[in-house]
């Protein structure tokens, strides 16, 4: 990956074709929709608290009513993550943990729900480049891949290859994203655009800021795909506040935290298959709505943490 600075990226120029992977990310949130609530993506760290019950969780998310998953890769100098995915990350390389354990992790599940990788730059080029980790990718059948700390304009071989391959490139947008810039990545999008919530790292919040119906409205009106929220969501009625607002919601930590805490692969899967079905029944009830109606009432005040990265 070259490094440059462009003022505006163009969409691809190798658009997923009819039946790729997007198609299937956009089949799910389009089922939620349908069923009146926001898609849930619960995210997991491959490799922790180890390989089995990494496998374990990944079966449990997908019998629990997850719509999609973000499959964590780990990673030694992870710039998005906070404490407790961080502590997984750790734990997962110091027990073996592979770019492989993802994989197989992902193609464990990729056949019943849409796995989207979560992947640092220095992944990707650490294991053959942008085509080499598509190709690995893809064969796998994963949907796609969110790399957090790929600058816009440093994106488009990563954006290509993933395309040629049939895979989605995940951008994501933060409180801090300038409104024009904002709009240059939801035109590049594809998949869905990931809204960071807040401010920060991820972890588990005491409320959700009270400006993010504003940000997800906006980036709604920017972007073709779905817009889905990350950061911060700790509870089931979190989830729900987002889900009112957003066309998905991400919950990453909480659930990290559960499957550590649980002591075997068992108890992990059982951690969290509790967690996800109270979430969904949450988000599914009704008034609960997927993302058409403003809840800005309802979501908390904001939440000052350390600046996010300003490349979002």
């Amino acid at each position: 990956m070259t490094r440059r600075s462009l003022p505006a990226v163009a969409p691809p120029s190798h658009p997923p074709a009819p039946g790729t992977q997007p198609d299937r990310i956009a089949a799910a949130f389009a089922a939620a929709r349908a069923e009146g609530r926001a898609a849930l993506m619960p995210y997991m760290m491959a490799g922790y608290p180890d390989r089995q019950a990494s496998l374990a969780i990944a079966g449990a998310y997908a019998d629990s009513g997850a719509d999609l998953i973000e499959l964590g890769i780990p990673f030694s100098d992870p710039l998005a993550d906070g404490p407790v995915i961080h502590a997984a990350a750790t734990r997962a390389l110091g027990a073996g943990a592979t770019l492989d354990t993802a994989l197989e992790i992902c193609e464990s599940v990729s056949d019943r729900v849409p796995v989207v990788l979560m992947v640092y730059a220095n992944m990707v080029l650490a294991h053959g480049g942008a085509a080499e980790f598509a190709r690995r990718a893809a064969e796998v059948g994963a949907a796609g891949a969110i790399v957090p700390d790929l600058p816009l304009g440093e994106a488009e071989e990563v954006r290509e290859a993933l395309a040629a391959a049939g895979l989605a490139l995940v951008p994501l947008v933060a409180p801090t994203t300038p409104p024009e810039r904002r709009a240059a990545i939801c035109a590049a999008a594809r998949g869905f655009v990931y809204v960071v919530s807040t401010v920060g790292t991820t972890g588990e919040r005491a409320e959700i800021p009270s400006e993010l119906a504003d940000l997800v409205a906006a980036t709604k009106a920017e972007a073709e795909v779905p817009v889905a929220v990350g950061f911060g969501i700790g509870t089931p009625e979190q989830a729900a506040e987002v889900g009112g607002v957003a066309d998905g919601v991400i919950i990453g930590s909480r659930l990290v935290r559960a499957a550590g805490e649980a002591g075997s692969a068992q108890g992990a899967a059982e951690a969290v298959s509790a967690f996800l079905r109270e979430t969904r029944d949450v988000l599914a009830a009704p008034g609960r709505g997927s993302g058409g109606q403003s809840q800005s009432d309802s979501l908390g005040p904001t939440r000052a943490e350390e600046a996010a990265p300003d490349f979002y």
